[in-house]
Formats: structure tokens, C-alpha cells, sequence
């Protein structure tokens, strides 16, 4: 093989490296990372850390929390760390994930038999991380007991999902399954009463009096709730608005109905 040759197939394989890597399920940014490390640390597989942040005090934390877990270190330079968070607002960590079959359906199952009362929020076709992200952060902070999602025409749990959750990704647990509908229908035999959130509804989420164990179900960014999944809901309720404006962001509205949700479970 003639240098130049050589020299292209060098770069085709370090492309298909770089591009491998990007793939991987990895975490990014301080909080996230520390929350890793501090909740789930047998879950990762190594840590790469900026050069220039040895001295930074958030990332003394990280060692140590790395050094209890026995999680490799490595120092690397910011075109070796880009190859793992490309393109993302990193704050100079990122640690590597180990590959895991992820919890579906049957394990949503198993965990609800655990619960006494029980808190979901369901999420219908959220294909932006960023809301993702918020939402699981919000239902983290409402103390819901999980959150679900579709495999197909959803995001699932990527590093910037994890980045905006900061944190809350490694504490709530997240569930995603192939068959939405059959899912909720399996939730109302566990005793589990459905709510959609749905603009048009006539019931205000204000006005209803909860059942003892609910899922929340809220629709993606485009369309909303799906016709198929709103006829799974066994009552449809909406948040009622001071303008005339038609709709909330879904991550605002699934922090408005989880709270609201918190707070007549706390009085009750």
C-alpha cells in the first residue's frame, strides 16, 4: 500500500473511531457526572478529564468520589475529549458508560408492584432532550416514582438528556417501552388511574380530585397526545390559562401538573 493510501485509510479508521465513540452512552458535564459517581458509580466505565481542570475545585470533588469507586482517570487534551462529548457544552469531564439492556416494560412493571401509592409521569412522543431532560428533573423534584416513554419517536436517555437533568437522571427511575398504549393498559390493572393533559379538555387539572395512584400522560412538541393514547386515559384535564395563549411548553406544563399532583397528595 502506497503512503497516500495508507494515509486516507488512517484517517477513515480514526473517523470511524471518533464516530463510534460519540455513539456511546456516555455523561456529560460536572453535575451530571457527580451524580453518577455519587448514585451509580458501578455503572461507569472510566472518566476523561480536562488537563487544564486539575486544580478546579469541583473537579477535586470528582476525584474523590472516582477514587472511592475505583473509576479510571485520564487526563486528556480538549481534542481527545471532544471525541466523547462532541459538539457539547462539557465543562471539560465526560465519563464512558457501560453498555446495559434498558428497563422496559416488564420492569416498569415489577417496580409499580413495590409501590403502596404511586406517582408516573408518561410522556407520548418528546423528541427534544432538552424537555426530556427538565421533565425528569421536575418529576425528581415532585417525587414521582418514574418516568416512561416510547421506544419509537422518542428521545431516550442520551448525555444531554442527562446534562439538563443535572443530576436527576441517576435518581429517578426511567423506563422506556415498545408499546405505549398496552403499557397504560396494564397500569389501570394495577389500580393505576390514567390522566391525559390535553388543552381542549373541559376539566381543569385544579378542579378533579386524584386517585390514590396516578400516571400523567403528556403528548410531544408537535401534535400533543396521540388519538390512540388519548382514548387509553381514563379522563382527559387541562391547565387553565390567563390569555389566550393555547398551550404551555411540555416541560413547563409537566411541572405545573407534577406539582399540583404533589400537593394534593401531600394533603391527603
Amino acid at each position: 500500500m502506497n503512503p497516500e493510501n495508507r494515509a486516507v485509510e488512517k484517517n477513515q479508521k480514526a473517523k470511524t473511531e471518533r464516530n463510534n465513540v460519540s455513539k456511546q452512552n456516555n455523561v456529560f458535564g460536572l453535575h451530571a457526572l457527580e451524580s453518577v459517581l455519587k448514585h451509580r458509580p458501578m455503572e461507569l466505565v472510566s472518566c476523561f478529564i480536562l488537563n487544564s481542570k486539575r486544580e478546579e475545585k469541583r473537579v477535586q470533588s470528582i476525584l474523590a468520589l472516582a477514587e472511592v469507586a475505583e473509576v479510571k482517570i485520564s487526563w486528556v487534551e480538549k481534542e481527545e475529549i471532544e471525541k466523547y462529548a462532541p459538539g457539547a457544552r462539557h465543562q471539560g469531564v465526560v465519563g464512558v458508560l457501560k453498555a446495559k439492556a434498558g428497563a422496559d416494560h416488564q420492569a416498569l412493571v415489577r417496580h409499580l408492584q413495590t409501590l403502596e401509592r404511586a406517582k408516573l409521569l408518561v410522556l407520548d412522543s418528546v423528541q427534544d432532550p432538552h424537555n426530556l431532560g427538565a421533565c425528569i428533573r421536575s418529576a425528581a423534584a415532585a417525587g414521582f416514582d418514574a418516568v416512561v416513554v416510547p421506544k419509537d419517536r422518542a428521545v431516550g436517555l442520551t448525555a444531554a438528556v442527562r446534562k439538563v437533568a443535572s443530576g436527576a437522571a441517576e435518581l429517578m427511575p426511567f423506563f422506556q417501552v415498545t408499546n405505549l398504549a398496552r403499557t397504560l393498559r396494564a397500569l389501570k390493572k394495577l389500580d393505576i388511574w390514567v390522566i391525559g393533559l390535553a388543552m381542549d379538555a373541559d376539566q381543569s387539572l385544579y378542579d378533579v380530585d386524584l386517585p390514590r395512584s396516578v400516571a400523567v400522560v403528556l403528548g410531544g412538541e408537535a401534535k400533543g397526545l396521540r388519538p390512540l393514547i388519548r382514548t387509553e386515559c381514563d379522563f382527559l384535564v387541562s391547565i387553565p390559562m390567563a390569555t389566550s395563549l393555547q398551550s404551555l411548553n411540555v416541560s413547563v406544563a409537566a411541572g405545573v401538573t407534577m406539582f399540583e399532583i404533589k400537593r394534593q397528595f401531600d394533603r391527603t
